[in-house]
């Protein structure tokens, strides 16, 4: 009898131990799994499609500038209105002013700044009128001359070029800005360009010029220094104004592909964004809002 019994448990006691282990094993498995690292996050790959998107963008404009494809840009009047200006200084014999900001060269508005003078130091040179330059750093002091040095050699005017053209005036901020608002009133240049990262000192320098009688080009990307260049300069250069100046004025492909790109990436946003508001103001907006949850 008791083998009788013995032989019924034997069976039933090895699958009971075999699923036992079996579970054993797949619970280990399952935590291992959890808590090891993921190579991928799934959650962010809303991330990775915009990132393909706005990559592809901006090759594809890259591309179609080095082609030679016609790009449309709008016009901005402040820029349009920079070779008049110079035209003006010659005319009246005045010299033009220019300041890149009073920033380091780490600043991305004094590099916005500095290749905006390139441009304006090709006009001064082709039409032989007298630059000034004043600055607040020597890496700016060292960049600006070099930029302008290179302007002068690309109008074949390298004799015309003088060094002083670009020059340090003060560490300080109200030292420079006292410096720079004595030589407007003693100068009276004919022209006033100012674009960079510029702070108390902007309505010191714009009401100066102003009262000069200079005609006057302003832009920078600090919104709170905008209604004082607003208010006293005759063109101002508003926010990423600043930055387009670069492709708008050198019109070099890349910089023409990354300016269209973002553009192109901005007007996707704000398409999205009113369809997310459509979707959400009737009560179907779950599935889409949750595509631009960030993690």
């Amino acid at each position: 009898m008791i083998k009788s019994i013995d032989k019924l448990k034997r069976p039933a006691f090895r699958l009971l131990s075999t699923g036992l282990i079996v579970f054993s094993y797949s619970s280990v498995w399952a935590q291992a799994e959890q808590a090891a690292p993921s190579v991928f996050r799934f959650d962010r790959i809303n991330a990775m499609v915009l990132v393909l998107i706005f990559s592809s963008a901006v090759l594809l404009y890259t591309r179609w500038a080095r082609q030679g494809k016609t790009l449309f840009l709008r016009k901005i009047p402040g820029l349009e209105a920079v070779e008049e200006a110079v035209g003006r200084a010659t005319e009246m014999g005045r010299p033009v002013l220019f300041i890149p900001g009073i920033s380091e060269l780490d600043e991305i508005e004094t590099i916005a700044g500095i290749s905006i003078l390139g441009r304006v130091a090709r006009i001064t040179a082709q039409y032989e009128t007298p630059l000034m330059v004043p600055v607040r750093y020597p890496l700016v002091l060292a960049a600006g001359q070099e930029v302008v040095e290179q302007a002068y050699i690309e109008q074949g005017k390298k004799d015309a070029f003088d060094k002083d053209m670009v020059r340090y005036v003060a560490g300080e901020q109200f030292a420079f800005t006292a410096n720079v608002n004595g030589y407007m009133m003693r100068e009276r240049p004919a022209t006033n360009i100012y674009m960079g990262a510029f702070f108390a000192e902007s309505l010191l320098l714009a009401e100066t010029g102003n009262a000069a009688g200079s005609i006057q080009i302003a832009g920078t990307a600090r919104p709170e220094q905008l209604p004082f260049f607003i208010a006293a300069c005759d063109y101002t250069l508003m926010g990423e104004e600043l930055y387009a100046a670069s492709a708008y004025l050198s019109k070099e492909p890349i910089m023409l592909g990354g300016l269209k790109g973002q553009d192109f990436v901005k007007m996707l946003i704000a398409i999205m964004i009113i369809i997310g508001v459509i979707l959400v103001t009737f009560g179907y907006g779950d599935f889409f809002t949750g595509w631009f949850k960030v993690v």
